[in-house]
């Protein structure tokens, strides 16, 4: 998976844009505008439970085109969160999106490159169109050591996975072989046990499953963040709490495609377990020294989005919209983010707190999981 969605040459991620209509799939905040106002306002509204500390910076994780983080700048200059005291800092890996980024957030700024100070762990850096800067990193752990709202919408989704099945001789790993007659690729299982199988399968019920080394790293990293120099963290993705087995698959022009056919062309994808990232969020690993964080949720997008408010904003867009098409596409659009036929179902939201914030956040919970 690593090497055919970010082979820096070839893979899926690095020099294409594949979002959209014209991509392989469409997120959320490409649907409307309504998914990252209200993404915005909660976590204002967060920001100021913990105190309203500054400076303080929003991190996300795999900003694709830079919609979301758009609409979230936006909402946030109403309530006058921009300059010296706020950054935006974009953990991206592929140089394609990184501009597509810089040409949604910075318009004024993409055509000038603003030279990167010698030693910077950022690798790129410009301002917003309201005046904050925004820097691009490769990974979690270069990011700027500051309160941190951190935000994952459909990252999680496409870190590598290992896929593990229970035969008579205890766990083996699904391996990926080349089938040496006709060079195609196929799935093997492994003699023995690989690293992978050291997981933790004492009680492990299932026959099938799909682990996540790296985003359990992360995760932890985002936890150990949060608990050392403040934060919150918001996951949004599609996935399970632990409990489904098999669900690799590949997406190419909206439709399901083999993962093992013509790899470097099409997306692929596994559900979230969100129950190991809860668990990556409460256990530290052993060289850390922080506590275990405060987690919320699951809770199902449609549930979240209509206890945030997206009902009574669609009502005040279509209040001052006066054209037909714009109104009819402003109730699909909603009708996408909440139906649980849609999408209303199948994404579902995480947050994470430090362990500080247990009495205030047990006097006032967070919005959308309650």
């Amino acid at each position: 998976m690593k090497e055919v969605l970010t082979n820096p040459t070839a893979g899926y991620y690095m020099n294409r844009d594949v979002f959209g209509q014209t991509g392989d799939f469409i997120t959320s905040p490409e649907i409307s505008q309504m998914f990252g106002e209200l993404i915005a306002v909660w976590l204002v509204n967060e920001w100021t439970k913990c105190g309203r500390p500054t400076p303080f910076q929003i991190a996300e994780l795999g900003p694709g085109r830079g919609t979301l983080m758009a609409d979230i700048l936006r909402v946030f200059s109403k309530f006058k969160i921009a300059g010296s005291d706020f950054s935006v800092n974009l953990v991206e890996v592929s140089p394609y999106l990184g501009q597509v980024q810089e040409k949604q957030l910075c318009p004024t700024q993409a055509q000038e490159a603003t030279e990167v100070p010698q030693g910077s762990q950022h690798y790129k850096q410009s301002i917003s169109l309201y005046g904050s800067q925004v820097r691009w990193y490769n990974h979690i752990s270069d990011l700027p050591r500051t309160f941190t709202l951190f935000l994952a919408h459909e990252f999680f989704d496409a870190l590598p996975i290992h896929k593990l099945v229970k035969v008579d001789q205890g766990w083996r790993e699904v391996l990926i072989d080349l089938n040496r007659e006709d060079l195609t690729l196929r799935y093997v299982i492994s003699r023995d046990r690989t690293p992978a199988c050291l997981y933790r399968l004492d009680n492990e019920s299932r026959e099938e499953l799909e682990v996540s080394p790296q985003s359990l790293v992360i995760t932890q990293t985002m936890a150990a963040r949060i608990h050392q120099d403040g934060g919150i963290g918001l996951v949004i993705d599609y996935g399970h709490e632990g409990d489904k087995t098999d669900t690799f698959r590949g997406f190419k022009n909206h439709k399901l495609h083999d993962p093992l056919v013509d790899p470097g062309t099409a997306d692929l994808t596994a559900d979230v377990d969100f129950a190991a990232l809860k668990w990556a969020a409460t256990h530290p690993r052993a060289f850390e020294d922080w506590k275990a964080n405060l987690t919320y949720g699951t809770v199902d997008q449609k549930d979240f989005l209509t206890r945030v408010g997206i009902n009574l904003r669609l009502e005040q867009l279509l209040a001052s919209c006066r054209d037909e098409n714009v109104a009819r596409d402003l109730k699909s659009a909603h009708k996408m983010l909440t139906d649980p036929m849609e999408m209303g179902s199948k994404f579902k939201f995480l947050a994470l707190y430090p362990s500080v914030m247990e009495k205030i956040l047990e006097r006032y919970p967070p919005p959308g999981f309650v």
